[in-house]
Order: C-alpha cells, then structure tokens, then sequence
C-alpha cells in the first residue's frame, strides 16, 4: 500500500477518523466516508440488477466521474460464514447494491488499487465495538 497516496487522498475528500478504520489486515472506509467521495467527485452510480432472488443477489453498478467510466458488481448470499453465504440480512439485494455502490466509488477514485475497502463489502469488515 502507497502511505503516502492514501494520505492524500484522506485529504482531498476531507476524510475524518470516523470515516476510516483499520480491520486485520485492510484499510476499510464507511458507508459515511463513501459518501462523503461520492458527493464530493459528483460521481453518478446507475445499477442494473443482474439477479434478485430471496437468498441470493447481483446488483452492476456504472459509475462515471467526469470521462471516467467504470463498472463493477456486487452480490450478497443469505447464510453465515463463507460455506453457507456472505450476508446476514434477508435483504440482499439491498446488501448487493450497498456493496456495488462501494466498489464503484472506491475504483474510480482510486482507493481500490491501493487495498482500500467499503464496510459495506464484507460482514468480515464491520467494525468492532
């Protein structure tokens, strides 16, 4: 991971310490803290639903910030642990969406490439109390 990238980043979206965390081994950023770059970069996100079961979701998400286009997934399977699913929650298409949405903006930013992840990706990656 470039410290030095990552600081600045921090910085142009005004990023606070409750905005950003460390969890094991990554650097994980808020729902609050996505949001915060999503406004700030004006980025638009449009979704595409790609399945939409009871168990089971895939939601595309195209997000575009200036010329800049790019495209990613989210998904989210009913179950607990890794065996059984990846999501607590009985909506999980919402879940796959929240985590599209994540991906999206950390990509065209360019915190994904350096190891930077949304909250919202993993139920591994909430934050402990």
């Amino acid at each position: 991971m470039d410290r030095e990238k990552l600081v600045q980043l921090y910085k142009n979206y005004e990023l606070t310490e409750s905005d950003v965390y460390k969890h094991k081994h990554y650097v994980i950023i808020t729902r609050q803290g996505i949001e915060k770059i999503q406004a700030k970069e004006n980025i638009k996100i449009n979704f595409e639903i790609i399945k939409a079961e009871r168990d089971f979701g895939v939601i595309k998400a195209y997000a575009s910030k200036g010329d800049a286009t790019i495209e990613t997934y989210g998904s989210a399977l009913k179950g607990k642990g890794y065996a059984d699913g990846n999501c607590n929650s009985w909506y999980v298409t919402e879940m796959a969406e929240k985590r599209a949405l994540s991906r999206a903006i950390l990509k065209i930013t360019g915190f994904y490439e350096l190891g930077v992840f949304g909250e919202d990706e993993s139920e591994d990656f909430k934050k402990s109390k």
